[in-house]
């Protein structure tokens, strides 16, 4: 309440120190990451640079993205609801919007229960354009390094099999049912087999037959 009425504080934080988690703040433009979420699994300067990418990066360009999804993209550089984009850009903005929200809306985590992919679409595109731009950050770092080889896995391989670790998690039915009725985040399992499907250099690097669910003839890209 004493805040009400006084100019923003840029320093104050919306989640304590400890916490294991990131977010984007549309009003004020700004990334939070907490220093909970910066080390082991996701960050350690003791892991491998692919798999520091492969998990704490890819989580940051999932925030920076957002500023971007269906919900970021209201908003200017000033964390003003304001509606910058052009004609063109918007049409186009939402015929790649509708290709993610048609994408989603195909998984199925529970029999008879599929992901709401139209609930689920902000979080998606953040997850799809977050693992590009870390991806291409990675391998910008990389590029005049030897490649990893671990236990028989390129170093490519190690990117993504890193960022599906970070996922990892066991959850009851009546969780996953509930979240899929009122979550924005599409269940693990789907946020990191929707994204990497999306990708092509996810299936360059396991060599995933033309076609397949994991290298579709038709990807969705929003960024």
């Amino acid at each position: 309440m004493s805040k009400i009425g006084r100019p923003v504080d840029p320093e104050d934080w919306q989640l304590s120190p400890v916490t294991v988690d990131a977010f984007y703040d549309s009003s004020r433009n700004s990334m939070n990451f907490p220093a909970g979420i910066l080390q082991p699994p996701f960050f350690s300067e003791k892991h491998a640079a692919a798999v520091n990418y492969g998990q704490i990066a890819t989580t940051i360009g999932h925030e920076l993205t957002h500023g971007f999804d269906d919900d970021g993209a209201k908003y200017d550089a000033d964390g003003n609801l304001h509606d910058w984009w052009s004609a063109s850009s918007q049409r186009e903005f939402r015929a790649r919007t509708s290709c993610v929200v048609e994408q989603y809306n195909r998984y199925e985590p529970l029999p008879g229960i599929k992901v709401n992919g139209a609930l689920t679409v902000g979080e998606n595109i953040a997850d799809i354009g977050g693992l590009k731009l870390a991806f291409a950050a990675y391998r910008a770092a990389r590029a005049s390094q030897v490649p990893l080889v671990a236990d028989g896995f390129t170093e490519d391989q190690v990117f993504f099999v890193a960022h599906a670790q970070g996922w990892c998690d066991k959850t009851r039915p009546e969780i996953v049912e509930m979240s899929l009725k009122s979550d924005p985040h599409t269940p693990r399992k789907f946020r990191v087999n929707g994204a990497v499907s999306d990708n092509p250099d996810f299936a360059a690097a396991f060599s995933c037959a033309a076609g397949k669910p994991m290298n579709p003839k038709n990807r969705c890209e929003v960024w």
